[in-house]
């Protein structure tokens, strides 16, 4: 069969087009094919916990794909915990969502300052403290709290400081009183302390005033007032806060699925 030089032209014209579409859709098929990585998710303790007090979340995040690192707090003071915390953060290449439980509230409210790869903020019954407040200032500003009267006798330190433990007995009744008796007993005995000093310790930066922010808390949190913790998320301007009702101050561990939940909304909001 022949062909005009037109029409042959014509049909190479048309192979070309096809086979340039043709090497094409692989590549947006590819592209389709390879969502935007998930963020990192770095939990941040409390004062008279440990990191083991987030396993019920991690447990829930790895499910759902996540990498999570649960940093040590040395619950030492504002400025070094952040220190810390903030290396850790400069080592991890792709975003981050910053979770923050109690005390951890200040640490990761400085440790995010300057760090562009966080992309959110979750304070877990955590304090977000304004530039120059702290976190005994802000309990004691609304009514509620009774951490004061289920402290010990403050342990003295070489270096003229005080560590600050609940007295055992207290602890379940005061921190996790919707846990378990014999999981809060647990919890009672491996309690990490908090310096005095590192309570009354002023924020020097407050991330949560350029980075979104979340809030989770219980309506019977007996160590930071709910009242408080209302204050500060309506302060921060909180993307979302939910208040679990008849949760304890560890509302992470007597309510993992719904802090798990938020850290994730966290994590894929734009």
């Amino acid at each position: 069969m022949k062909f005009s030089s037109k029409r042959l032209a014509a049909i190479l014209a048309g192979w070309l087009v096809l086979g340039t579409f043709a090497l094409a859709m692989p590549l947006v098929a590819s592209a389709q094919k390879s969502p935007a990585p998930k963020p990192t998710v770095v939990l941040v303790h409390g004062a008279f916990a440990d990191s083991s007090s987030w396993n019920g979340v991690i447990r829930r995040l790895h499910d759902k794909g996540y990498t999570v690192i649960a940093a040590a707090d040395e619950l030492r003071s504002v400025k070094g915990d952040a220190a810390s915390v903030s290396a850790l953060l400069k080592s991890i290449h792709g975003p981050v969502v910053l979770v923050g439980h109690s005390y951890g509230g200040p640490v990761i409210s400085e440790a995010a300052t300057g760090r562009d790869n966080v992309k959110a903020l979750v304070y877990v019954a955590a304090f977000a403290p304004e530039v120059g407040e702290n976190a005994a200032e802000l309990s004691g500003r609304f009514p509620g709290s009774s951490l004061g009267s289920a402290l010990a006798p403050p342990v003295e330190l070489a270096d003229g400081g005080k560590d600050l433990y609940i007295e055992q007995g207290k602890f379940h009744a005061q921190f996790a009183a919707d846990v378990p008796a014999a999981q809060a007993s647990l919890m009672a005995v491996g309690q990490r302390p908090v310096t005095d000093a590192a309570l009354h310790e002023a924020s020097t930066s407050a991330a949560w005033k350029t980075i979104p922010s979340w809030f989770v808390y219980g309506s019977a949190d007996l160590n930071i007032p709910p009242a408080a913790q209302a204050f500060m998320a309506k302060r921060a301007h909180s993307r979302k806060t939910v208040v679990i009702k008849g949760a304890s101050h560890v509302v992470m561990v007597s309510h993992p699925a719904e802090v798990a939940a938020l850290i994730e909304q966290a994590a894929l909001a734009n």
